[in-house]
């Protein structure tokens, strides 16, 4: 399989579907921070937004020189005073924050501070406790298909995404080899370094472990009392490992459908792998064609069309559905009234089960789809529609 040959430069920027949003909340709001996993892309974002502020200053917390000028955070912010700072890897300095809510509050004006961390608020709680009101977030993902997808210079099939995932330095690797190697060695890197750094003393062979365990449960139900047997832990340990990976943005927990039914439903959340090439660095699948022959097939799709899916529909409310009885949808989403269901097959054939239509009459949707490798979309009842992933996508951002 070939890669494009791009270096991870400002010259080979590929748009982000946020830029958008991000110049749209800084001028309505003092600061705003863009989080997610390390090594997404994010600086690189942010440089590229800060070039709309004339004058702007970058301080990336990891140097020390950069930090060193931050000794007086006071000092430095008056000297700057009226022109955007960018802050990078604020969780590096989380003892800013109430500095920051006194140099905003004295300003009154928006676009003072773009921040950056590589772990969500509820880690990051001095950002929610002092900056409530002035702070917007903005998460940052890998490179979802829709972003690869467009340029004329990058017309690439899905298989390459999927079996590659989104993390720039991964994506634009250029060799197979190259990818895999970094993805290696951002696992290490992660396990090694960045969990001490957010102030987590949890051996990294014990997380790998656990790391490695979750991916061959990739799309199931979470039990906390078989892993936590498998791991010779306790259940509070699991569900500490576990809540750790969901806010490094690693894993994605999706929650049960909880609507108003007179059935048994399956209460337990289902976990994912979110980069679809973390996945497969961890079960070593090396290429597309050990992935076509591995158990795990169908589940990764399933996994990367979830996640190509709600990272452009962050505010609707997502779940899956699965009775007692056996009838289930990947994915329900929900907004208001509206309810869509979305049933995911790796085939280029799909057959629904009797369990998606038992799923249908009871959950009611507006309108379902399946998803599928297909080339074109088709209806197979009233309402009920395979399709292509990237046709679902464009629908629903229509």
């Amino acid at each position: 399989m070939q890669i494009l040959n791009y270096s991870c430069n400002m010259h080979s920027y590929l748009p982000r579907n946020v830029e958008n949003s991000i110049l749209n909340r800084l001028k309505s709001n003092p600061a705003v921070a863009l989080l997610g996993a390390r090594q997404v892309g994010k600086s690189t974002l942010a440089k590229k937004i800060i070039q709309h502020f004339p004058h702007s200053i970058y301080l990336d917390l990891e140097k020390r020189s950069d930090l060193a000028k931050l000794t007086d955070p006071e000092l430095f912010f008056q000297q700057f005073k009226g022109r955007l700072i960018c802050l990078d890897e604020i969780q590096r300095l989380p003892e800013i924050f109430s500095t920051l809510r006194s140099v905003i509050d004295e300003s009154g004006k928006n676009a003072q501070f773009l921040l950056l961390g590589s772990a969500s608020r509820d880690l990051i709680q001095q950002s929610s406790e002092s900056l409530a009101g002035r702070l917007s977030y903005i998460e940052v993902t890998p490179f979802q298909f829709d972003e690869i997808s467009h340029t004329e210079a990058n017309q690439q099939p899905i298989s390459q995404h999927w079996s590659i995932g989104g993390y720039p330095r991964s994506y634009l690797s250029s060799s197979f080899e190259s990818s895999f190697q970094w993805r290696e060695d951002y696992i290490r890197t992660y396990l090694e370094r960045d969990i001490p750094q957010l102030g987590f003393n949890i051996p990294a062979n014990t997380l790998g472990r656990f790391w490695r365990m979750l991916a061959h449960h990739h799309g199931q139900t979470i039990n906390t009392t078989k892993l936590a047997e498998s791991m010779g832990v306790s259940t509070h340990k699991i569900r500490k490992y576990i809540d750790l990976l969901e806010q490094t943005f690693i894993t994605r927990n999706l929650l049960a459908y909880s609507g108003n039914l007179k059935k048994r439903l399956v209460k337990s959340p289902k976990v994912y792998i979110r980069d679809s090439g973390l996945l497969h660095c961890l079960l070593d699948i090396e290429n597309i064609q050990g992935l076509l022959a591995h158990p795990i097939y169908g589940a990764s799709f399933e996994g990367y069309v979830i996640e190509n899916i709600l990272s452009k529909l962050n505010r609707w409310k997502a779940s899956f559905f699965r009775s007692a009885s056996g009838a289930e949808i990947d994915l329900v989403l929900e907004k208001g009234m509206k309810k869509i269901c979305i049933e995911i097959k790796a085939s280029s054939s799909p057959k629904p089960t009797r369990g998606f239509w038992t799923a249908i009459e009871d959950i009611k949707p507006d309108i379902s789809y399946i998803v599928a490798p297909v080339k074109n979309q088709y209806p197979i009842k009233t309402n009920v529609w395979v399709i292509p992933m990237f046709e679902l996508i464009q629908k629903l951002n229509d």
